[in-house]
């Protein structure tokens, strides 16, 4: 079996105890963003799997956009990921 050589680590280990991969990371052709895939690239960016650059390279995001998931998410955790819950979480 053969690695291919990347930038980083590989997994890393979350504050709950949990080891995170980059197999967990959504694929980067997703287009349709549901609060899991959100909240998986926000936990990869905050805790060193990849870079912000990368996720936003990857995932064709804007910085405002990934900004607005990782504050939303520290603040109010997953639930304010959802699209659902927008105006019930909106900064005033």
């Amino acid at each position: 079996m053969y690695l291919k050589k990347i930038e980083g680590p590989r997994a890393v280990k979350l504050p709950d105890g949990s080891v995170m991969t980059r197999a967990d990371l959504p694929p980067a052709e997703t287009r349709r963003w549901v609060a899991s895939r959100k909240a998986a690239v926000v936990k990869a960016v905050q805790f060193g799997l990849i870079t912000s650059d990368h996720a936003m390279e990857r995932y064709g995001l804007s910085a405002e956009e990934l900004m607005a998931w990782v504050r939303a998410s520290a603040r109010h955790g997953e639930d304010a990921l959802k699209a659902t819950r927008v105006q019930k979480y909106r900064q005033p």
